[in-house]
């Protein structure tokens, strides 16, 4: 043979040629002929479809060294005379206090129900199984740091047996948890099951018709939604849990505002963002 690569119909002569009648019925041997498959191409993968890209926080807005040793300082001041509390009946039990973690001067506030068997051994909120979920809800989800928020709880000491906290006892623990929302002063809260919306908002419609739906705090937009422990359980409400996540990630991102007409301009602070990255670096 020549250097040139001979086609389908050359190998099929050449067969004939050995005294092959058949191979192919001949109408298939002129069809393959004539397909560029002869020419020696390969066909072409069908292009896989485009997925949406997950929504994350844009330019998360990193603060001023001097501000965050400010507010740590201040919250430090406050939690400190907690150590000793014995305002509710929850100090009998307590093994640590469970003040708050993470960013003072963050632009998102996480607002959970009250620690439990880890969080009292450790002294941080949702260290648990719960919280792993919350840390992936965070940084997985939404695209950020857990460093990068701030978490705290409605009660800082745990209930026993991790039951629901009494109405004495956040009534004891809220001005606690209003002062730290004071000092960080974030642009949104999300508040994390039923107990925060009732204790620390005041309503008492249940977690699973309210979430997703935007409340207000003083001015601060509040999203609830359902908290990790209740994921846990039910998986498949991740979903549920992951749309009001969305809201949040699109009013960060600056796409939404549920903030009533004049209300959004009453925040003293609105600073241009910053390129993504960790806080404390």
């Amino acid at each position: 043979m020549s250097g040139s690569r001979p086609n389908l119909g050359d190998l099929a002569a050449a067969v004939r040629g050995l005294g092959i009648d058949r191979l192919y019925p001949e109408a298939e041997i002129a069809s393959l002929a004539r397909s560029p498959m002869s020419e020696g191409t390969t066909p072409k993968s069908p292009a896989p479809k485009e997925r949406a890209s997950q929504p994350v926080v844009r330019g998360y807005r990193r603060p001023e060294p001097e501000v965050v040793a400010e507010k740590a300082a201040r919250l430090r001041a406050l939690e400190e005379p907690l150590r000793s509390c014995e305002k509710c009946r929850l100090c009998e039990s307590r093994t640590n206090l469970v003040y708050g973690v993470g960013n003072p001067d963050a632009d998102l506030m996480f607002v959970g129900e009250g620690p439990g068997a880890d969080e009292d051994r450790q002294g941080e909120p949702f260290v648990g199984r719960a919280g792993k979920l919350l840390t992936d809800m965070i940084e997985k989800g939404m695209g950020l740091r857990r460093a990068d928020v701030y978490i705290a709880n409605v009660v800082k000491c745990r209930p026993p047996d991790n039951r629901t906290p009494e109405a004495d006892e956040m009534a004891a623990c809220a001005p606690n948890l209003l002062e730290q929302v004071e000092i960080v002063a974030p642009r949104v809260i999300v508040t994390l099951g039923g107990v925060p919306a009732r204790g620390f908002l005041g309503n008492k419609t249940g977690i699973t018709r309210l979430r997703g739906t935007w409340l207000s705090h003083r001015g601060i937009p509040v999203m609830p939604t359902l908290h990790p422990a209740y994921l846990l359980r039910n998986p498949a409400a991740k979903k549920d849990s992951w749309e009001d996540l969305k809201q949040v990630i699109a009013f960060l991102n600056g796409e939404i505002d549920p903030r009533p007409e004049g209300e959004a301009h009453k925040r003293k602070e609105e600073r241009e963002p910053e390129e993504p990255g960790s806080l404390f670096e």
